[in-house]
């Protein structure tokens, strides 16, 4: 698992909102694409660059615990600017030790000129490693059943 790189472990279908994006909009898409977070990007000829995360943690804290009306505001006015980025060939223990130190479960990855190719989720890793104890478990397993037929 720690050869493997956020390019080769990331979800490539982005779901992505504009910093010019109604707020209701981007909580809407949110909830079509079954996600918590969006990644704002401002689009150019080279592609999308990151400017910014939107969360539904952000949605609360921002707008529902204050009692603002969410028809007034727009992604930008919300997100998080302060984006933490990871590339494309930066190993999964780096992208741990990333998430670790910035405490956040989600990262966009870039690519070549930090155009977004993807997103790392905390959910997604912990998936990762949990197959990867299983196919431990099961050589463990296998290895028993031939040292009974072996050694009996």
């Amino acid at each position: 698992m720690s050869r493997m790189t956020a390019g080769e472990v990331c979800v490539r279908n982005v779901a992505v909102a504009f910093r010019s994006t109604v707020l209701g909009d981007a909580a809407r898409a949110m909830r079509n694409a079954h996600v918590g977070s969006l990644v704002v990007v401002d689009e150019t000829p080279q592609g999308r660059t990151v400017v910014g995360m939107l969360t539904d943690r952000d949605i609360v804290t921002a707008v529902v615990a204050r009692d603002v009306d969410a028809a007034t505001l727009r992604v930008g006015d919300v997100m998080t600017e302060d984006v933490v980025c990871v590339r494309e060939r930066d190993s999964i223990q780096d992208v741990l030790a990333t998430m670790q130190r910035r405490r956040v479960r989600r990262v966009p990855v870039t690519g070549t000129q930090d155009r977004l190719v993807g997103v790392i989720a905390a959910d997604d890793l912990l998936r990762m490693i949990v197959e990867e104890l299983q196919s431990l478990a099961q050589v463990l397993g296998e290895q028993v059943k031939v040292e009974q037929i072996v050694r009996p």
